[in-house]
């Protein structure tokens, strides 16, 4: 019994990505929201409102690139 390579599909055949590949921009959504909050806390903390909003903007859109590649 053996392994019909003929009937093997890669993920190159299918046009999947690898899933080293798509691990990438979920990391890099991740980080920018724990980015955002680290700076908003601080900008809190500071009573910087400037840097409280950027930090809050930064959160959100991270978190919104996170949904983004978990539905996908």
């Amino acid at each position: 019994m053996g392994i019909d390579k003929n009937k093997i599909k890669t993920q190159d055949d299918l046009n999947e990505p690898a899933p080293m590949d798509q691990i990438e921009p979920r990391v890099d959504a991740k980080m920018k929201s724990v980015e955002g909050k680290a700076k908003q806390r601080v900008g809190e903390g500071l009573s910087d409102e400037s840097l409280a909003h950027e930090g809050e903007k930064l959160r959100k859109e991270g978190e919104k690139e996170l949904n983004k590649t978990k539905n996908s």
